[in-house]
């Protein structure tokens, strides 16, 4: 990947970040005032698609949860894609230190919080929570620091979460799976054999993909599994190079996309899921097991796992500090990890949606004040690092 595709989309990440904030914290204004009711009423409004006796009725909320983030991840799908076969994870050079700090940053968190709610089933659902690291909110904070930050950390960050990611996928397939429903599966198999016909017959006008893909959708909505892994499916036959001198079809649709999920789906999800009412909150509500699990999971799981597990490999030779990056600006890092915010919340919805003892209030409190405190952590860090090394 060329530098400056590689510095247009942290341009985009990062401006969508600072937006994001913004969203997370007008929904929280909304869910603190006298308007709250109108926010509440207004993601609980009833959505139905029919067609003949067939429809899908979901509140608004379940909509952007199910619908919205189907988009997101299916651009998350495309992203993969290109990186694995051409982009900076194509490399095995670029990929070992990356790949490492996303699995000490995805099990320590999960171990933490699983210490803290072993003895509570319906909470121990949520242990996936601290896993996750939002990118779009670390490069935004990475952006309010400035130009000074060495781009080979921010694509070291960009790595790192592309990892975080395609975890998240994995976990999401195998641990929040519902009760499956045989002929949606059988129904949504048909469609991965058309989309594999479409692919090997080198097909690179991507309107039967996006056609199919949208009955897959429906069929894996209605199966039983989440139906935002449809996206990511339909996006691995995405076909990576057109006909003859024609422009790529995944990075035509990567480039469509970008724009409206970074500043349009990613906001409008932060918005319905960040308004957090904290009347009523004190010491005792932050101090139970499910939010200071997740807390500590972000603040310090994914400090030692990001941090801990590159030292390791990096002291035992099996991988290098990226050129330009020294200590603190990788402890830096490894504290921006702890932003989970809006995989995080996207993975409490899943865990605790479903559950009659619903922790979702308390989820949500502790992405929030974890996140919070990780990215002010890692700004301070990596702000103070920077300066340090500019002045050599």
């Amino acid at each position: 990947m060329a530098i400056t595709t590689i510095e247009t989309f942290l341009k985009k990440e990062s401006a969508s970040g600072i937006i994001l904030m913004f969203a997370a914290i007008l929904a929280m204004l909304f869910a603190n005032s006298p308007l709250v009711s109108w926010y509440n009423l207004l993601l609980d409004v009833p959505v139905v698609v029919a067609v003949g006796s067939f429809e899908i009725a979901k509140p608004l909320l379940l909509w952007i949860n199910d619908g919205l983030m189907a988009l997101f991840f299916f651009l998350v799908g495309l992203e993969l894609k290109r990186e694995f076969l051409e982009g900076e994870l194509s490399k095995p050079g670029q990929v070992t230190l990356p790949a490492i700090g996303a699995v000490g940053g995805m099990m320590i968190p999960a171990l933490i919080y699983v210490a803290f709610n072993y003895d509570n089933p319906s909470a121990l659902r949520g242990w996936a929570i601290p896993t996750a690291t939002d990118i779009a909110f670390a490069l935004g904070i990475l952006a309010i620091i400035g130009s000074k930050v060495p781009l080979q950390l921010k694509v070291f960050l960009t790595s790192l979460a592309i990892f975080d990611d395609l975890g998240a996928i994995i976990i999401i397939a195998l641990f929040y799976t519902e009760q499956l429903s045989v002929l949606s599966l059988v129904i949504a198999a048909s469609m991965l054999s058309i989309l594999f016909v479409l692919n090997r017959q080198n097909v690179t006008s991507t309107s039967p993909y996006i056609f199919i893909g949208l009955i897959l959708w429906v069929a894996v909505l209605k199966s039983g599994v989440h139906a935002t892994l449809a996206g990511v499916i339909l996006a691995f036959f995405i076909p990576l190079k057109g006909k003859d001198d024609d422009p790529s079809p995944l990075k035509s649709l990567e480039n469509n996309l970008h724009t409206t999920v970074a500043f349009i789906v990613l906001p409008v999800f932060a918005f319905a899921n960040a308004g957090i009412s904290f009347d009523g909150v004190g010491l005792a509500q932050v101090s139970s097991p499910v939010p200071l699990g997740i807390i500590l999971g972000l603040i310090l799981g994914k400090q030692l796992g990001v941090f801990g597990f590159c030292f390791i490999a990096i002291k035992l030779g099996f991988a290098k500090l990226p050129d330009n990056v020294n200590w603190p600006l990788l402890y830096g890092v490894s504290l921006l990890c702890g932003v989970g915010f809006t995989m995080s919340l996207f993975i409490g919805s899943l865990a605790f949606e479903q559950s009659s003892a619903s922790p979702l209030f308390q989820d949500r409190l502790g992405i929030v004040i974890g996140s919070l405190i990780s990215g002010l952590l890692g700004y301070f860090v990596i702000n103070h690092a920077v300066k340090n090394l500019n002045k050599r």
